[in-house]
């Protein structure tokens, strides 16, 4: 348990309210140290996600307590994969999942992180976070209900989203690249009714994008699709025409998009996503979630890597915290246990991707993999782990 009287207002400071670094701020909150977790938007509220969780995190939830197995939550065992003609492929996922809206899981772990003594601050944009070397310590300078403030921590870890304002002002690498085929996306998220099968996930290409289609709670579906910010600029920035010119020319979208009941007035949209290579330190700040890097959504298993990133993550915190190892060697150690878990699970959603961008090749890749259900098997396991 960490020193009370300390020169600093907090142990771990977390930028970033979502899986990662809720679970996080749970599990550091339960050792003893002080947590303080800034968030930008206000909960509960939507987030842009594919709401697909595989298995391989279910213990880890309810272990962290998340009650998943009260909440009657869909188990998703097949996963559909339709090229833009309408061709597809299905298969049996070798783990599986289940479904639940960011809106469910993200506002429970909120509230579980509060009842564990976290100091959860949302509402909240965070404008820098600076190392002090000769101090040892972090000040977190940020911008709450019209007033400036800033406090200081121990450590600071960045969970926030898939871009942010501090990607821009500590000027990471990613966000200097040139836009290409990797990182400069959009993704487009509603909740529908629709008739469909409730264990399949569905992932249907279109031209420059694909869509994710899944069974959450309360007998919804989360369609989430990701395409080029290109894709959205011809058509004239507008949604409706991109999905009525381009979207809808795939046979099951055309179907899903006709059949569904609409529940949001609005979609919930973020823009300039990147899935390219991210530095895992930043002025010693470890970065985990969606800030440490990307697996395509394609490959539905970015809740679990987040989540598995907050338990390597805790582990190396706490033993920095409690002086077991010093400030260098936990962000070595970090950087090598994600390479280990996570390097070729991102890699394998990258080189599928390249298989999805363009409307032939999209079409060529599922007539190609269909007779051969091991290597498809295979690309599966690629991108997912093992129960942690």
């Amino acid at each position: 348990m960490s020193e009370i009287n300390t020169p600093y207002d907090y142990d771990t400071a977390i930028i970033g309210g979502g899986l990662a670094g809720l679970a996080l701020s749970i599990q550091l909150a339960r050792a003893g140290h002080r947590v303080v977790v800034l968030e930008k938007e206000k909960y509960p509220f939507h987030r842009v996600c594919g709401e697909y969780i595989s298995f391989e995190s279910w213990n880890f939830l309810e272990e962290l307590g998340v009650p998943l197995s009260d909440w009657d939550l869909p188990v998703i065992k097949q996963v559909q994969v339709s090229a833009p003609n309408g061709k597809y492929l299905e298969q049996t996922l070798p783990l599986g999942g289940f479904g639940i809206s960011r809106y469910t899981l993200d506002h429970f772990m909120q509230q579980l992180a509060s009842r564990e003594g976290v100091t959860v601050m949302d509402e909240t944009k965070v404008e820098d976070a600076l190392f002090d070397a000769g101090r040892d310590f972090f000040l977190v300078s940020y911008h709450s209900h019209a007033i400036n403030n800033s406090l200081t921590a121990k450590m600071v870890v960045g969970c926030f989203g898939k871009r942010s304002n501090l990607d821009m002002k500590w000027r990471r690498d990613f966000v200097q690249q040139k836009p290409n085929k990797l990182n400069n996306y959009i993704g487009i998220k509603y909740h529908i009714k629709v008739d469909l099968p409730e264990n399949l996930i569905s992932l249907h290409n279109f031209d420059q994008g694909y869509c994710g289609v899944s069974k959450v709670d309360h007998g919804r579906y989360c369609l989430c699709y990701l395409t080029t910010a290109d894709n959205l600029k011809n058509n004239g920035n507008s949604i409706e025409k991109m999905e009525a010119q381009v979207i809808r020319r795939n046979p099951h979208l055309e179907k899903i998009f006709s059949e569904a009941e609409f529940l949001f007035r609005q979609p919930v949209t973020i823009a300039q996503i990147s899935f390219s290579r991210k530095t895992l330190v930043e002025d010693h700040i470890l970065m985990a979630g969606d800030a440490s890097g990307m697996i395509t959504p394609l490959c539905g298993n970015g809740m679990s890597m987040a989540l598995h990133e907050s338990k390597i993550a805790f582990e190396l915190i706490e033993k920095f915290l409690s002086g077991t190892i010093d400030r260098k060697e936990m962000e070595l150690r970090y950087q090598i246990e994600w390479q280990k878990y996570f390097d070729r699970r991102l890699k394998t959603g990258r080189f599928i991707q390249s298989m999805f961008g363009k409307k032939w090749l999209s079409n060529i890749f599922i007539q190609s993999l269909k007779p051969f259900p091991k290597l498809i098997r295979y690309l599966i396991r690629q991108t997912h782990g093992e129960p942690f």
